[in-house]
């Protein structure tokens, strides 16, 4: 093993971008010190589990690096079947999270040693696998203005969102949404095409409220228009998510000494609410950083994308693009009390090993690309 990873140095680190390393590395360490000051108030130490799934995502990134992206799009078929088939375990052997107000999400598998695993979160990596696929294919036999090719992309594009859905992870439902449309986008299919797409998501808004949302998420989009009309149930965490992030100030309160952090006055701030603990611990400037940094890497992820030497490398970089910059957009908005509560946690920052790994998979996938950006030969075959 030793061996291994010294020959996966010499042969692959030293030519892979540095700076998105250094990016990486620095959201990992951000990361580690806002869960470090959350596990002081709980049970749970968040800090530990955060740092082993961090260092078990670099090591997949490693193995993505070694494998060649496009060895893993040559075996789409299998990264499809085993996510599809983890997606299904948990509908029958799965945990279900039950929450308040009626959230009862089936999404995570319990393994041996008490670990939870989300299923989901790797779903997302695989779907960046055979989308990009599925789009470079299209695109290279000049088959991407046919209808019907749009159409089975559609498909596709549903299987993650159906599944997500019935496991009432609709947060995740429309990650792989947004996904979608990054990743098309990127492939060039035409305008037309994503004007019928707005056209039936607005003609299904009342199919949608009728017959597809819960009560708890029909009461969570109409008090997000006014959360201090229902402050001690439904907007109670944003309430109190926006008081801490303001208690913050310019500068915060000091790392390890949020008060409100102590208390654990926001629910699941470890999680979908980790930006309140920056707002108040470290202040505006520490949420500046926080939005730098994931800036950094979305610029970078673009970057590396116009260097890609080919369609399914460009693809895949949009799909993590799409991937980070939904859930930074729709958490911060959460957090903001721009947009309702939906269970996205904030990407990179948010406790989790289940996402911390699995987006480390993800940039071990963009490290790929950038590693095979001036090589237009097709790669060998993996032993």
């Amino acid at each position: 093993m030793t061996k291994y990873f010294s020959k996966l140095k010499n042969d692959k680190s030293q030519k892979t971008d540095i700076i998105f390393w250094v990016i990486s590395l620095s959201i990992s360490m951000f990361s580690l010190l806002l869960l470090l000051s959350v596990s002081r108030t709980s049970n749970f130490d968040y800090f530990r589990t955060q740092l082993i799934a961090q260092v078990l995502g670099y090591l997949g990134a490693l193995f993505m690096i070694k494998a060649d992206y496009r060895n893993l799009a040559k075996r789409w078929y299998l990264v499809a079947a085993i996510c599809i088939f983890l997606i299904l375990c948990t509908l029958v052997f799965g945990k279900a999270v039950v929450g308040n107000a009626g959230v009862n999400a089936r999404a995570w598998l319990k393994l041996p040693g008490g670990i939870s695993f989300q299923p989901s979160e790797l779903a997302k990596i695989g779907f960046i696998i055979t989308f990009s696929k599925h789009l470079s294919y299209l695109k290279e036999n000049d088959k991407l203005k046919s209808f019907l090719n749009i159409a089975l992309l559609g498909v596709h594009a549903l299987v993650p969102m159906g599944l997500t859905h019935i496991q009432g992870d609709d947060g995740a439902a429309i990650i792989f949404f947004f996904m979608f449309l990054s990743m098309s986008i990127a492939a060039g299919i035409q305008l037309r095409y994503f004007l019928i797409i707005l056209a039936l998501t607005i003609l299904s808004i009342p199919i949608l409220w009728n017959y597809v949302f819960e009560e708890y998420q029909k009461q969570r989009i109409i008090n997000q228009m006014n959360p201090e009309a229902d402050p001690l149930d439904t907007g109670y965490q944003q309430i109190q998510g926006k008081i801490s992030i303001g208690s913050g100030k310019i500068f915060g309160q000091g790392l390890f000494h949020g008060p409100r952090v102590g208390l654990n006055s926001v629910p699941i701030q470890e999680s979908d609410f980790i930006f309140s603990v920056a707002g108040e611990e470290l202040g505006f400037i520490g949420c500046m950083i926080v939005l730098l940094l994931l800036l950094l890497m979305l610029l970078r992820t673009l970057r590396i994308a116009h260097l890609s030497s080919d369609m399914l490398g460009t693809c895949m970089c949009f799909g993590f693009f799409g991937m980070v910059a939904s859930q930074a957009i729709f958490n911060l908005g959460m957090c903001l009390s721009l947009l309702p509560v939906m269970g996205v946690t904030l990407p990179f920052f948010s406790a989790g090993g289940s996402s911390s790994a699995c987006l480390y998979l993800g940039v071990g996938l963009i490290q790929s690309v950038y590693l095979n950006r001036n090589d237009n030969d097709l790669p060998p075959e993996p032993q």
